[in-house]
């Protein structure tokens, strides 16, 4: 088992290009005008290229949820308390969470892990990994220490190599922790140089005042801790949260074994920013699921490079709009693996649509 987050970076190459290749042929010989599928082709090309096959498929999907709390929120950046990660930690874990609904729709598995809630949590699914009872009020000082934030990734590189020794074929990021999208909202203005009015949003539904407010603390933080955009390590531990550096080492962990990772929304969004910054590499194995509701979020996809799958208007986070892509990504392997080409289906005019 990989024990260093350098020796997962190293292990991160360019997907399969011949596999590229051949679904994309196999995609023009099947029974319909080439490219008339659009954006769920290109999906399929890059699920070839991750996977090496033409026709992938991902019978094992596992929705990692990372909770943490975070120190902003005495800020009052959020419309509801702190205590309220550590209730929903129950409701995820008891099976109640939309996540939970959804991931048993979509027949995926649902892992739950305390990497950094600010209490005692105690169920026989519970994966207990805290690094620390969540992180210090970026608005006045760092969030935590550099190796807190490092160690936090380790425990996401963990999660994505036993998960995978288990089976998983495909991860989901998802996440709780109350005033986590300010903790984001920071990491996209410091890597990316986005101005806080433009990246900070409305979170759990704050009313406008509020949201002056969150802007002006993440101006605070950014001002106070100035993280250095040259190195993404000092941005997640000085204005990040433990549930981002969690999710930043699954997404690494999974570009390592060559695991597809689909992307949920903001939350998760500013641990892809942080993992594209250490390995550029491991964007190719990242799906951005869908468009946040978030303002910031259409920035984060579009310096990530991805093209979200669908727009709802989702703001729920915990790996929703992740799960529900699953069902786009059956669809089109489905395609791959059982549409008729034109030769075996006897139709003539191949290639002169």
């Amino acid at each position: 088992m990989i024990s260093t987050i350098q020796e997962v970076i190293k292990r991160i190459t360019p997907a399969d290009e011949q596999s590229f290749l051949k679904a994309e042929h196999r995609l023009n010989i099947l029974t319909k005008p080439p490219g008339s599928l659009g954006q769920l082709e290109t999906l399929a090309v890059k699920l070839a290229g991750i996977s090496g096959t033409e026709q992938p498929s991902f019978t094992k999907r596992t929705v990692v949820v990372m909770a943490a709390d975070h120190g902003v929120c005495c800020e009052g950046v959020s419309a509801f308390p702190q205590e309220v990660t550590m209730q929903m930690a129950y409701n995820f874990l008891s099976g109640g969470a939309a996540v939970n609904v959804l991931a048993r729709q979509a027949g995926a598995e649902v892992k739950f892990v305390d990497i950094g809630v600010n209490g005692d949590l105690s169920h026989e699914d519970l994966i207990d990994r805290k690094v620390r009872r969540g992180t210090d009020n970026i608005a006045v000082g760092p969030a935590m220490s550099r190796e807190e934030a490092m160690s936090a990734m380790l425990v996401g590189i963990r999660i994505a190599q036993e998960a995978i020794e288990n089976g998983t074929e495909i991860f989901i990021t998802g996440e709780m922790g109350i005033g986590n999208t300010t903790a984001s909202a920071a990491i996209l203005c410091a890597l990316k140089g986005i101005a806080p009015e433009v990246a900070v949003g409305r979170g759990t539904g704050i009313d406008d005042e509020r949201l002056l407010h969150k802007i002006a603390v993440v101006e605070r933080a950014l001002k106070v801790n100035q993280p250095n955009p040259a190195d993404p390590l000092d941005v997640l531990s000085k204005v990040g949260g433990l549930e981002i550096a969690g999710l930043t080492g699954l997404i690494l962990g999974a570009a390592a074994a060559r695991v597809p990772v689909i992307l949920d929304g903001f939350i998760s969004g500013a641990a892809a920013l942080v993992a594209k910054a250490l390995a550029p590499e491991s964007i190719a194995y990242m799906i951005g699921s869908h468009l946040s509701g978030e303002q910031g979020h259409k920035l984060m996809l579009e310096r990530l490079g991805l093209e979200p799958l669908f727009n709802l208007g989702l703001r729920l986070g915990e790996g929703t709009g992740g799960v529900l892509s699953l069902h786009l990504i059956e669809a089109i392997c489905r395609i791959l693996s059982e549409m008729a080409t034109f030769e075996s289906a006897g139709i003539s005019g191949a290639g002169k649509q």
